[in-house]
């Protein structure tokens, strides 16, 4: 029992990072327009995301604008693209293969052994995914901060961390987390040695009185 209920959590867990992983390579707020100068403009609010650039009025009006070309666009960039895209693929495969081996669960249930090796297999693919993912936001967010103290770096094109990097941090430690929980919930094997055969005391023999 106690097994199932690490099982159910770290299935639970590891799902709602996953969402917040697909949230977080939506959004467009994964770095905003630094307000550190003294003369900047605080009229409209500049976002980059991984798949469009967005200019916020102070009306509260947003305006978006899809990246043109793939091929224009930083290394850095296709590659952390790369790394969120995965990790959403192998959450969703982990999803299905994790579904499969949860003692809630009736699939596989001839075969006990098989059923706890796919869950802990779903859990192996969940922590692939959130290192990747982890990986992808801090490479990204190393990138923006080491923009934000280049001195060569105009102070009105400087870009501070954006929502959906904070967001994309907290799915990946989720679904790491949930994943270790996945791995851990196999029970380990009760070593059983054979049981002592009990043999039939051998009755007294009546001893026979002799004069």
């Amino acid at each position: 029992m106690a097994s199932g209920g690490l099982q159910l959590l770290g299935f639970v867990l590891a799902s709602i990072g996953w969402i917040g992983i697909i949230i977080s390579a939506a959004l467009p707020q994964w770095k905003m327009s630094s307000y550190a100068g003294d003369n900047i403009v605080t009229a409209q609010a500049i976002y980059e995301g991984l798949w469009m650039s967005c200019v916020m009025q102070s009306t509260g009006q947003m305006q978006c604008k899809v990246y043109d070309s793939l091929l224009k666009l930083e290394g850095s960039l296709q590659a952390t693209r790369a790394l969120m895209v995965a990790g959403i693929l192998l959450g969703l495969i982990a999803i299905f293969v994790a579904v499969t081996g949860m003692k809630c669960m009736k699939c596989m249930e001839d075969d006990e052994v098989k059923k706890m090796r796919m869950a802990v297999f779903g859990g192996v693919i969940f922590l692939i995914a959130g290192f990747a993912v982890l990986v992808a936001t801090s490479w990204y967010g190393h990138r923006v901060a080491q923009d934000f103290y280049n001195p060569f770096t105009p102070v009105n094109t400087r870009f501070e961390f954006g929502q959906a990097l904070f967001i994309g941090w907290a799915a990946a430690s989720l679904t790491i987390l949930g994943g270790a929980f996945l791995c851990c919930s196999c029970p380990r094997r009760e070593i059983s040695y054979p049981s002592t055969r009990a043999y039939p005391k051998s009755a007294p023999s009546a001893g026979k009185d002799y004069v």
